[in-house]
C-alpha cells in the first residue's frame, strides 16, 4: 500500500509544471524561437527547469508507489520523461533545443492528459 495522498500531490505539482511549460511555450513557433534571442533563451532555460521538476517528480512517485502505478498506463514512454531530466541536469550546456521543441510540441499534452487520467482513477 502507498501513500494516497502524498501520491495525488506529486501528481499534482507534475501537471501543473505541464501546465506553466505548455503557456510558456506557447509563443513559440519555431526552435529558432528558443535560440535566437536572449528572451528564447530564458524561455527555454525555464522550460528545461520545469521538465527536471516533471522527471524528478515522476522518480518521486515511483518510489512512493512502489513502482505500481506508471506501469499501467505504457501509453507514455515513462522512463524517456524521467530520463529527460538526468539529461538535462548532468548535460546542460548541450541541451537541444530541437528536442525541447519536439517534446514540448509533440509529447507534453499527452504527458498531462495521462497524468489527469491517473490522479482521476486514483
Amino acid at each position: 500500500m502507498y501513500d494516497k495522498e502524498l501520491s495525488k500531490e506529486i501528481l499534482q505539482q507534475i501537471h501543473h509544471a505541464i501546465e506553466i511549460i505548455l503557456r510558456r511555450f506557447n509563443s513559440i513557433e519555431t526552435v529558432n524561437d528558443f535560440t535566437d534571442t536572449p528572451e528564447g533563451v530564458e524561455k527555454l532555460d525555464s522550460i528545461c527547469m520545469q521538465l527536471i521538476v516533471i522527471g524528478e517528480g515522476l522518480k518521486n512517485f515511483d518510489k512512493v508507489t512502489g513502482n505500481s502505478i506508471l506501469c499501467q498506463y505504457p501509453q507514455i514512454e515513462w522512463k524517456k520523461v524521467k530520463g529527460l531530466r538526468d539529461i538535462i541536469t548532468h548535460q546542460y550546456v548541450d541541451i537541444n533545443a530541437e528536442a525541447i521543441y519536439e517534446i514540448c510540441k509533440n509529447k507534453l499534452s499527452s504527458v498531462g492528459s495521462t497524468i489527469k487520467k491517473i490522479l482521476k482513477d486514483m
